[in-house]
């Protein structure tokens, strides 16, 4: 396909700002929080990440599409991205493992596209001014379309205060089954990665999901040996349900945040949540580990980042802190074993220099004594 035959697209800013490019993926138009991603790599697996409900996402990296879908890379069972923007579509695949064309996924995912702009221009403006909210339109933009549609980006819910965990987490509890003697361990879907159930299992767990919204006491019925609290899209401070239950919990079992379950951490015993400028997106962030003094390149998806210093009591202290920009990227209890981390370690398609976490956590899983007489949670408030 010319650049001649090919449909037209533009991106509208809700500041006004109009980028002309072209129409793939799905026909249509689609509007949200419009957040930039600089990994190489990845790109279904960024489609399909909960974290990125109510986004549209633009790669910096300039070659989209060339190595298609494969149904192994899925990272939850549906796309969740609300639009997709990159520098060059392209339409043919090469990859033995490739199952199918991003175009076609797109299509079948209803998720609408736009190529042909300049993504470093637009790269720079998030960067300088921050995420703002935007449209995909496919068509042509004259004047007045140009107007309407930066007024329906302005008009679009804020991503801020809303609780988006119960649009992404399951409806019921479910389990991998496992044929060996594993510690079980309940991991709370706010918005799961299905590769950090699978390194939870080569780590040695079981692992039982369940729903953001159960209770601590239907949490400590199924006897599990370990938490973990997932990633998840938008604003932690909106369910307010899941601090109560994260409180609740607290130091009665071996805990393992990762992302929003860092945020929500960080929530539960009274700290603070501030939103980032332009977030952090990608696979290529370095990451100081304050503990034994090394780098580590992770891979990351948030708008948030708790400040440790306003958790009352210093009940945490820094592990992880961010080389680009200082912002805490990891935090433990001075008390119980219980830990968290802003990125994300399962990192797929990786790096992979944070997978000794789950390695971590399993080791504090199993060296936790008396998991199976935990006193109830009822009666348990806050300090």
């Amino acid at each position: 396909m010319t650049l001649l035959n090919k449909p037209p697209a533009a991106l509208i800013l809700e500041d006004g700002t109009v980028y002309y490019g072209y129409a793939f993926g799905y026909v249509g138009t689609t509007v949200g929080e419009v957040v930039f991603n600089t990994a190489i790599t990845g790109y279904q697996e960024i489609l399909t990440d909960p974290s990125y409900h109510g986004q549209i996402v633009t790669m910096t990296y300039p070659h989209i599409g060339n190595y298609g879908v494969s149904v192994y890379d899925m990272e939850s069972n549906k796309p969740f991205a609300r639009g997709f923007i990159v520098r060059e579509f392209s339409r043919v695949a090469s990859n033995y493992r490739s199952n199918q064309g991003l175009q076609s996924f797109m299509e079948q995912h209803k998720i609408v596209g736009i190529e042909g702009i300049d993504t470093r221009a637009l790269t720079r403006r998030l960067r300088t001014g921050g995420v703002v909210k935007g449209v995909i339109f496919h068509g042509r933009v004259d004047k007045a379309l140009q107007e309407a549609l930066s007024q329906k980006a302005r008009n679009h819910e804020d991503i801020d205060g809303r609780d988006m965990t119960p649009e992404v987490t399951t409806s019921l509890p479910y389990a991998r089954p496992t044929f060996r003697n594993s510690p079980r361990v309940v991991l709370i879907d706010f918005g799961i990665k299905h590769s950090i159930v699978y390194k939870l299992e080569q780590a040695g767990a079981e692992v039982i999901v369940v729903p953001a919204q159960t209770t601590p006491a239907q949490i400590m019925a199924l006897n599990p040996f370990g938490l973990v609290l997932s990633n998840g899209p938008g604003d932690p401070g909106g369910p307010q349900y899941a601090h109560d239950t994260v409180w609740q919990l607290l130091g009665l079992l071996p805990t393992y945040g990762i992302c929003m379950g860092h945020q929500l951490l960080g929530l539960a015993v009274g700290g603070r949540t501030y939103k980032l400028k332009h977030g952090h997106h990608g696979a290529n962030t370095p990451v100081k580990n304050l503990v034994t003094g090394e780098v580590e390149i992770t891979s990351q998806n948030h708008n948030y980042a708790v400040d440790v210093d306003s958790i009352p009591g210093h009940q945490f202290e820094a592990t992880h802190i961010n080389l680009n920009d200082g912002t805490l990227e990891g935090m433990a209890h001075l008390r119980y074993p219980v830990f968290s981390v802003q990125y994300h370690p399962e990192a797929s398609p990786g790096p992979h220099d944070a997978s000794y976490l789950f390695k971590r956590f399993i080791e504090e899983v199993n060296a936790f004594e008396g998991a199976r007489a935990i006193p109830a949670v009822q009666g348990v408030s806050r300090l």
